[in-house]
């Protein structure tokens, strides 16, 4: 919807009380407003326009296009391209960054066009397991005919009111500049879909800056320069954008500046930032609102359980509803000082207060470590990717993480008639409740041999399905790749299965099959030949 234009209205204004020389004058039609102060000239709308000039000279420097092939299915995505943007955080060490959706979790290939329209080779060093932050690599020395510039990181300048522009590549036009003003600090993470990666357990930025596709990871920028906030996503039929505060980017930034990890901690707790007068209906008692608000002066809310992950840290302990009023002694109402500890305190136990209803009571709960339920690796069988469920789609599904996730059926199992995204719970008789043992399984099973795959669908969680899968070794190898976070890249080798063996004899999958339907390896067409044979087949692999 266009912009309708206001009224122009003439108004002379002679303010008696006004000091001497002070005198206000607003004309809709003069061509700029000067302000006379104290007797003190000062242009303000041109003062501004030129600190805003000055500042964007030098922030697009460090401003660029990202080109980005996702070469493997992972996660919820499929292989594809996209264009993004992101910013040098540190031109000595050529740190960009970006969105984690930018970023993702598997395996790219990536390259960052500069101002001048040098281009550059990226290598991902570091996606966060929620947040939608992430980080790329590139050499400086590759930049020789442009002088580096690095945007620095004030999460602290974020305030309501604040003018900002939104600089990337929005829509794929390589630079652009958006205006906004700052509206909410406290809005909640955007949701992006069912089955895809959506940020959680965080506050997030909105104005009407009206970005689109491609300014993923541009820096909100204030008028000194500084990214206060990073751009994540926006609304389809309005003005809104929503960008992500850089609180936890600042401390991830400095961590591998020092080439150090990023301890995160997780109790596989989703909350959600919910209104006094809604936490009242949920049980929350006078008293304690009171020395809540005594505490908070400027808090609207309290965080209330949203979700628990099953077999996670919480599981037995937490549910949907439960209303946190102490955590680790302390009274907690924001999302930030929660991760903080949690980051901290990796492997430690510690005790959370909940209110259930009427009832007050105490919680002991070990924090997790969050990259241990990030998939790191994943699996090509058939023509297929499997790896295990994240965190992510476990939040999604409403299931516990590690099954066996079907990213992309490939040749092998899209014969079978799977679709991905499913769960895979059985192969041969024998339960596959991870990804090693899914690829042992699947390690002994010889080429052409026939047998049954037990899955699910996500989208139907309660139904348990059968396929009839042959598995082909001679075109599609097995093979594990596994990403280093060393050096950002990917390294694949071959899927070897040592023996089982026992009292000294080998084991073989085929020979327990647990009275499934198994088939001795045959070749890939139907012995004999015969037309009632090859319908049979047909029925059974295609």
């Amino acid at each position: 919807m266009e912009r309708q234009p206001e009224e122009a209205v003439m108004v002379d204004v002679t303010d008696e009380a006004a000091p001497a020389g002070a005198k206000l004058r607003a004309d809709a039609f003069a061509p700029a407003a000067t302000f006379q102060l104290n007797g003190l000239g000062v242009d303000a709308a041109a003062g501004e326009s030129k600190r805003w000039l000055a500042s964007l000279e030098k922030s697009i420097r460090a401003i660029v296009s990202i080109r980005l092939l996702s070469v493997r299915a992972f996660d919820g995505n499929g292989a594809s391209f996209s264009v993004a943007t992101g910013f040098v955080v540190d031109m000595a060490r050529g740190i960009i960054l970006t969105n984690r959706h930018v970023v993702t979790p598997g395996p790219v290939v990536a390259d960052a066009i500069f101002l001048n329209k040098e281009e550059v080779d990226l290598v991902p060093i570091y996606r966060d397991p929620v947040h939608d932050f992430g980080f790329f690599r590139f050499d400086p020395k590759k930049v020789k005919f442009l002088e580096l510039h690095e945007i620095p990181l004030r999460p602290e300048a974020a305030k309501i009111g604040v003018e900002i522009r939104v600089v990337g590549n929005d829509a794929g036009e390589k630079l652009s500049i958006l205006p906004g003003i700052l509206a909410k600090l406290d809005r909640d993470a955007p949701s992006y879909g069912s089955g895809t990666y959506n940020d959680f357990n965080t506050f997030y930025f909105a104005a009407a800056s009206s970005t689109s596709g491609g300014s993923s990871g541009s820096p909100v920028l204030n008028i000194d320069g500084c990214a206060i906030a990073l751009n994540a996503g926006g609304a389809k039929k309005a003005a809104s954008s929503f960008y992500l505060p850089l609180d936890r980017v600042v401390r991830a930034l400095a961590r591998i500046q020092q080439g150090q990890p990023v301890p995160r901690g997780t109790l596989q707790t989703i909350f959600r930032h919910t209104a006094f007068d809604e936490v009242r209906r949920l049980g929350l008692s006078a008293e304690t609102e009171a020395v809540v608000r005594q505490r908070f002066p400027q808090e609207t809310g309290m965080l209330v359980v949203d979700q628990v992950i099953q077999g996670g840290p919480a599981h037995d302990q937490l549910r949907t509803g439960d209303v946190l009023i102490q955590f680790a002694g302390q009274y907690e109402t924001a999302f930030l000082s929660i991760e903080k500890f949690l980051d901290s305190h990796v492997g430690d136990t510690l005790e959370a207060q909940f209110r259930r209803g009427n009832d007050m009571y105490t919680a002991s709960l070990r924090v997790q470590d969050l990259h241990s339920i990030t998939p790191d690796r994943y699996l090509e069988v058939g023509g297929g990717i499997v790896h295990a469920l994240s965190y992510q789609q476990a939040r999604n599904a409403s299931l516990p993480v590690g099954g066996v996730y079907l990213a992309q059926a490939g040749h092998m199992f899209m014969k079978a008639h799977l679709a991905q995204p499913c769960i895979i719970t059985a192969v041969a008789g024998q339960p596959t409740p991870t990804l090693d043992d899914f690829a042992r399984v699947m390690a002994a099973l010889p080429n052409g041999f026939r047998t049954v795959l037990r899955y699910f669908m996500i989208r139907d969680r309660h139904r348990v399905r059968t396929a009839f899968i042959m598995t082909d070794r001679l075109w599609f190898p097995m093979q594990m790749s596994t990403r280093n976070d060393q050096d950002g890249l990917w390294y694949a080798k071959p899927y070897l299965q040592e023996a089982e063996t026992a009292n000294g004899k080998e084991l073989a999958i085929v020979e327990t099959a647990n009275s499934n339907p198994t088939f001795a390896p045959a070749p890939l067409s139907f012995p004999g030949g015969s037309a009632v044979g090859k319908k049979t087949l047909l029925s059974l692999v295609m």
